[in-house]
């Protein structure tokens, strides 16, 4: 089975989850600064997510230039990924209409963990129909960056009932992490 309809299909969820949460920003009542001081939070929490919808993007785009077939169980792993992603502009509203209650931070970082897990399954099932020795498994190495983001989200998860700050702060530290280029899948392909 081609690998196109399912990258296709893949960008185009993810543009429908950032417009919807684009169209979750309420335009402010008033034409001054200070209208727009309330929405700081609502916008920064915006800007948060579409970071980690555009990270999964172009970690997924760059995955697949590595993958020559995808299987049934592909597309059901990638299925699972985009399930996760959908729940983020939902996470990301609630917290903001809830003024970053607790519950509300520990439910994003659930959705957040659901979308990493989602995501080294999606790279397991692309492991098993492809060689041992092959592009894809050697660009994937051990992923330290995704295991060490799934371990950030359990730690953060729990903290939001102490201390929201700090899982948000969690949050944005591993988006920031993986803001910075991984070029395990361009430096293997451009050989």
């Amino acid at each position: 089975m081609t690998k196109g309809r399912l990258e296709a299909f893949t960008d185009g969820v993810m543009a429908v989850i950032i417009t919807i949460m684009v169209l979750e920003l309420k335009v402010p009542h008033g034409a001054d600064t200070g209208a727009l001081a309330p929405l700081v939070p609502i916008f920064l929490s915006y800007v948060m997510s579409f970071v980690y919808v555009a990270i999964y993007w172009n970690n997924h785009h760059h995955m697949f230039h590595a993958v020559h077939h995808v299987t049934g169980s592909v597309l059901w792993a990638n299925m699972h990924l985009l399930f996760w992603l959908s729940l983020v502009p939902f996470v990301t509203g609630w917290m903001d209409e809830n003024h970053f209650e607790p519950l509300t931070v520990a439910a994003y970082g659930g959705v957040l963990l659901g979308a990493a897990i989602a995501y080294y399954l999606l790279t397991l099932r692309l492991l098993a129909c492809h060689e041992r020795d092959s592009v894809l498994a050697k660009a994937l190495g051990r992923d330290f960056k995704g295991k060490a983001s799934a371990v950030a989200y359990v730690a953060a998860i729990p903290l939001a009932f102490v201390a929201t700050w700090i899982s948000l702060a969690t949050y944005a530290a591993v988006a920031l992490v993986w803001l910075v280029p991984d070029t395990r899948f361009e430096s293997r392909l451009g050989k």
